[in-house]
């Protein structure tokens, strides 16, 4: 997964008290420290017909290194440069190890807030989606499932085989400069922009298919987000534009764009946490789709968390209501054209999404999981069973 429950938990829960980083170097106001993970999973998950496929494999297993260095009493520089370990259960295997990265980024930080610039994850993410489900396996559905079902549709080739956008054009992540400013009476704000050039438009590849060939756009896409904090309740509202993400029509049929928005409040009740959200993603398709230049897909989320000496118990339910937008949200949805190369619909779906799972700590270095996950879509796809053991320093 691409955060370990140890490093991301929401607080109150048995991990966030894990393993701490190895200090590397500590002198003349500058700290190194050096963390990592091995994650591996045994998990067993219905592909688009319905047939399940089960392996025992790497689970997002990472090793990273954290710096900082004291400008003043009142102002900190700092990095983070993280990458994750391909495969730790097949190390010895061709383009294995360390080949791809996860986070990296500088800032600075002090009483004024924290600026930054570089790759991590979406405001939309931290604030929202991880407050239902930030599990170890797979969560639910969000609108970066969205912008992969919209790339999935138009060119098969841009999603891998676990579903994620494997082309960098649609990388959330990266290529960001932002702004958190420090909390003024339990409020805080956070905004940013991420910028993709010319030299990086076009890179979607977009082969010729039903809907006619498209690349992506070069620009700058703007994000935002507010939080409120008040006692053991917060409230937050994020909004991401998503321009990067626009998909511009090289045979007159207009550009697809995206936005997405989302509320989230969490509660902490003791050793219980307990959350929810309603997330939009509204989608513009130009005139590809008969029944419609627009569409959106609504999700309205709970979750609950409650924090043992041992480990967690946890659950998450989403209800998705899919409006003219069901194609982007559902791989075995299927499209049917007319006679003007039109989609007769995207069509109009609900689903109703659950997620369960436990942890249980071995020791404050170590923790084994199970979950399970259904999704409502057809054929039962991706729907799964999973177990695992995380080591972390």
């Amino acid at each position: 997964m691409k955060k370990t429950l140890l490093a991301t938990a929401i607080a109150g829960s048995m991990a966030a008290t894990g393993a701490q980083a190895a200090t590397i170097y500590n002198e003349d106001g500058t700290q190194v420290d050096l963390y990592g993970n091995i994650q591996l999973a045994y998990s067993a998950v219905n592909n688009s017909n319905g047939n399940e496929a089960d392996q025992l494999a790497d689970n997002g297993s990472t090793v990273g290194i954290n710096a900082a260095h004291m400008i003043t009493r009142d102002m900190t520089a700092y990095m983070k440069l993280e990458f994750e370990v391909d495969a730790a259960d097949e190390i010895k295997g061709a383009d294995r190890g360390l080949n791809d990265g996860d986070q990296a980024f500088a800032g600075v930080k002090g009483d004024f807030g924290d600026i930054r610039i570089g790759s991590w994850d979406p405001l939309i993410d931290d604030w929202a989606q991880d407050k239902i489900t930030n599990n170890e396996f797979a969560d639910v559905s969000d609108s970066s499932t969205d912008l992969a079902g919209v790339a999935g549709l138009i060119d098969p080739e841009s999603v891998s085989s676990d579903g994620e956008l494997s082309d960098r054009s649609f990388d959330r992540e990266g290529d960001k400069v932002g702004f958190t400013s420090a909390e003024m009476s339990g409020f805080q704000f956070g905004l940013g922009f991420q910028y993709k050039g010319a030299a990086e438009s076009g890179e979607v590849g977009v082969n010729a298919s039903d809907f006619g060939r498209y690349r992506s756009e070069d620009g700058a896409s703007f994000f935002g987000g507010a939080k409120y904090t008040v006692g053991d309740l917060q409230l937050a509202a994020i909004y991401d534009d998503l321009d990067n993400y626009t998909l511009e029509g090289m045979d007159g049929q207009g550009d697809i764009e995206a936005d997405a928005y989302a509320l989230s409040a969490v509660y902490g009740l003791g050793a219980t946490t307990l959350a929810a959200k309603y997330e939009r993603t509204d989608l513009e398709y130009g005139n590809i789709n008969a029944a419609g230049d627009s569409g959106e897909i609504d999700r309205y989320g709970l979750s609950a968390r409650h924090a043992f000496n041992f480990g967690d118990v946890y659950a998450g339910y989403q209800y998705v209501d899919a409006d003219n937008a069901a194609a982007f949200n559902d791989t075995g949805y299927g499209v049917d054209f007319n006679a003007a190369g039109q989609a007769e619909s995207a069509g109009d779906e609900t689903y109703n999404e659950f997620l369960i799972g436990a942890n249980y700590g071995i020791s404050e270095n170590m923790y084994v999981w199970a979950e399970t996950g259904v999704y409502d879509r057809e054929e039962d796809a991706d729907d799964f069973v999973a177990t695992g053991v995380v080591y972390s320093f």
